[in-house]
């Protein structure tokens, strides 16, 4: 018996077949450089009967298999009008390297008597995998419904690949009519709304590069044609989120406020305490005045301790790690942008030291032996010191019993999130020093790995003490905080939890001398520029893209030229150009700002997909409403082209 098992990436292939060929799999060429096929015998799969010896081949493809797009003959650029493109019929295409994976597939595929799907596991993994079964399909017609299985799983430790293939699923048709939906749907309204606003503005942005996402020029121009102004569904959203920023900073106007501060001789230390005003501050100079000036007629330079409170806290260990916290906390502690982050995991899932990093979730099974993980990177097995990770010792200490330390081995907390497909990012295993990783690869796994043990750690335990004076009525109160028990904190080095300086002892109806009672200003300031953890975050809680692709809209608008990167000490900040603010005020200016530089029509679009995984809504339904939408959008935009124009002219004086 053949079975044809068939991975998304070429090293998911190896590591599987590794591991179900029990290290004695051989390979042979594809006829595609950067695809082998890896036969080995395995019997564990349920479908071809307990025990019976089959004969396995393990290929891959490269991502996509297969495109769509519309005919260049009759579609191209300039050879229809463009409102024939929300209609027109759509092809399938391959390129040349595509074309060669799906002749191994077809190959392979002749005489198998099943197809096992390994692509990821998530909507896209399902699409491919969909993918992957049409073309075995033109290979061999007997493969049929039935003859075809998915594995389910999410990192590529031994026991876990064994379990995926002894316990097989089957594709989920509702999830890849969701990605079809979505792929026509963000061709239809991308090429329409590319073409008109690069016609609309080509006369304003001749002689900047003209390029399109694959390096080469629009169809049908010239050298002479300005640059593509590209449109898509999940770009202008994420533009506006960076446009509304920037206008909120130019925009800003300060306002003056006043305050009142007391300081009070602290003689436990030698130093002072400083007491901030319960009301924090007004925006009315006179009113303060008037409660400063009562206060020391009436009090003079003494007020009394009316409230003193000391409490234990605590600071919580972080929730388990998901793709958006990855992004956000790589951009925000490491300094990488949410594209090298994604990237650096991917690696490392498919070299196999971590978990699969495209997930929602934020919650560990129950059933998950973390403790088995937390041993892993304890590096208990290794004799040299030397090539311990710098945070071994630690993972050691959490699982030592007889340690003095509060801090031991806790299951983690768990959050609210939970995709049913992959656990939260995790280590499967340790790092070792000379492992095949690029230096940006092995700044992701400390992260990764201290996060996790953070998370099996404690939580970081203090007293928080509150002291509150009244001064003629007015209430002055100061924090302070001694850390007891650091815990978690020791091997999280980015989480900051400090103690304070210490409080002056004092007990409740103690009179207090002031030492100074000041009336202070200051003046609002403005937000500053969006960085890019910030924009993760705005477009995670809008649903604009998955987890999965947030890093790739963010890099677009930059390659695009509507976004630019701005240092600013350690900081990077992204700043909008001319064209991305105009054309963000120009789709206000035309009335459908709701619809393209806010996140509302996109997200309405997300919602009906899911609709469509829940068998809720059908593909044909879907398509129908969202194109016949964006086919007035079209409508109206291109009525109003001047308006864009305009637009445009007036941001390029005003910046």
């Amino acid at each position: 018996m053949k079975v044809l098992c068939v991975a998304e990436k070429n090293s998911i292939a190896k590591a599987v077949s590794q591991i179900l060929g029990g290290g004695r799999s051989t390979s042979r060429d594809s006829g595609y450089m950067y695809v082998k096929n890896y036969d080995f015998i395995y019997s564990g799969f349920p479908f071809a009967g307990n025990g019976v010896n089959c004969e396995v081949t393990m290929t891959s493809v490269a991502g996509h298999l297969t495109g769509i797009d519309f005919s260049h003959e009759a579609y191209g650029w300039g050879k229809c009008a463009i409102q024939e493109l929300f209609d027109a019929p759509l092809n399938e295409i391959m390129n040349n390297n595509q074309k060669k994976i799906a002749s191994n597939i077809k190959r392979e595929a002749k005489n198998a008597d099943y197809l096992m799907i390994w692509t990821d596991c998530d909507r896209e993994g399902e699409y491919i995998g969909w993918e992957i079964w049409q073309e075995a399909k033109r290979g061999n017609r007997r493969i049929q419904d039935s003859q075809v299985y998915r594995a389910v799983f999410s990192h590529l430790e031994r026991q876990h690949i064994l379990n995926a293939a002894r316990n097989p699923n089957r594709l989920d048709m509702k999830s890849v009519n969701a990605v079809g939906t979505r792929i026509e749907i963000d061709l239809r309204a991308g090429v329409t709304f590319t073409r008109l606003l690069t016609e609309t503005l080509r006369n304003k942005l001749r002689g900047q590069s003209a390029t399109t996402k694959d390096g080469g020029r629009p169809r049908g121009g010239s050298k002479s044609d300005s640059q593509v102004v590209s449109y898509g569904t999940c770009q202008f959203p994420t533009l506006g989120f960076v446009v509304d920023r920037f206008e909120r900073i130019r925009n800003f106007i300060a306002e003056e406020f006043w305050y009142i501060q007391l300081t009070v001789d602290n003689k436990d230390n030698g130093g002072t305490t400083t007491f901030q005003w319960d009301r924090g501050h007004l925006f009315d100079r006179l009113s303060v005045l008037t409660i400063y000036e009562t206060c020391i007629e009436t009090a003079g330079n003494v007020a009394k301790v009316v409230d003193l409170k000391s409490k234990p806290t605590s600071k919580y260990r972080p929730l388990p790690l998901t793709t958006v916290e990855l992004q956000k906390n790589c951009a925000r502690y490491l300094r990488l942008n949410a594209k090298q982050s994604l990237d650096a995991a991917e690696k490392l899932y498919q070299k196999g030291f971590i978990s699969y990093p495209r997930t929602e979730t934020d919650t560990f099974p129950q059933a998950m032996d973390l403790k088995a993980l937390v041993e892993k990177q304890a590096q208990l097995d290794q004799s040299s010191p030397a090539g311990k990770t710098a945070w071994a010792s630690y993972a050691a200490s959490l699982l030592t019993p007889e340690s003095t330390s509060t801090n031991k081995f806790n299951f983690s907390r768990s959050g609210s999130h939970d995709d049913k497909a992959h656990p939260p990012i995790h280590p499967i295993t340790s790092l070792a020093p000379d492992a095949n990783v690029s230096p940006v690869e092995r700044r992701v796994y400390e992260y990764v790995a201290r996060h996790f043990l953070a998370c099996c750690s404690e939580d970081a335990k203090g007293l928080s003490t509150t002291l509150t004076l009244d001064w003629a009525t007015e209430r002055f109160t100061p924090s302070g905080l001694v850390v007891l028990e650091r815990n978690f904190l020791d091997v999280y080095p980015w989480a900051r939890w400090e103690t304070t300086k210490q409080l002056p002892r004092l007990e409740i109806n103690t009179l207090v001398d002031i030492a100074k009672a000041e009336m202070k200003t200051g003046s609002t300031a403005p937000p500053k520029p969006m960085t890019e953890s910030e924009l993760i975050l705005l477009m995670d809680a809008n649903g604009i893209g998955t987890d999965a692709t947030i890093a790739e809209h963010i890099d677009k608008i930059q390659v695009r030229n509507y976004v630019r990167t701005e240092k600013a000490g350690k900081e990077t900040y992204l700043q909008p150009t001319t064209l991305g603010v105009s054309l963000v005020h120009g789709f206000e200016a035309i009335g459908l700002e709701d619809s393209f530089a806010k996140p509302f029509q996109r997200r309405e679009m997300e919602q009906d997909l899911k609709k469509i995984c829940d068998g809720q809504s059908t593909r044909a339904d879907v398509l129908k409403d969202i194109v016949e939408k964006y086919r007035r959008y079209w409508l109206k935009t291109n009525g109003c082209k001047n308006t864009l124009l305009q637009v445009y002219d007036r941001v390029k004086a005003s910046m």
